[in-house]
């Protein structure tokens, strides 16, 4: 579980982000299955260079999605610093290819999460103020 940190890893087995509520997560290895299970917040990042990671995704609360350029802004930058804290050959690997390596980053993105975001974003251009806001993110609520 994750209720707000940055955590990198460079594996994770089943129910990997199982329940995580916020932060973001970055695995540069391998997962187990279940991956997501719960995940109600936050954002993972999973490298996947065999493009099997789908197939181990519980995608009842969670969708994969292409990476943005602050994606992948945001995951150099997080696998530098991993690289630098800790002497990761793994991270050191991704990062001597990293313009083909980032390519095969999947994103893994809690579709309540995303609406919440959207509104918030759409909130935001209009001039919104927090209470309007919070009003609007309760109204693009599922009944």
């Amino acid at each position: 579980r994750n209720s707000g940190a940055l955590a990198v890893s460079e594996g994770i087995g089943d129910h990997g982000c199982e329940y995580m509520t916020g932060g973001r997560v970055v695995v540069l290895g391998d997962t187990g299955r279940n991956f997501g299970a719960g995940m109600s917040g936050g954002i993972a990042y999973v490298y996947d260079p065999k493009d099997q990671f789908a197939n181990k995704v519980n995608f009842e609360m969670v969708q994969l999605e292409p990476l943005t350029l602050d994606d992948k802004a945001f995951l150099k930058d997080t696998v530098q610093r991993h690289r630098d804290f800790t002497g990761s050959t793994v991270a050191e690997g991704l990062l001597a290819s990293w313009e083909l390596k980032s390519s095969e980053f999947r994103k893994v993105m809690p579709s309540d999460y995303k609406r919440v975001l959207e509104v918030i974003e759409q909130s935001n251009a209009a001039g919104l103020d927090e209470d309007a806001t919070t009003a609007a993110i309760m109204a693009s609520a599922k009944p």
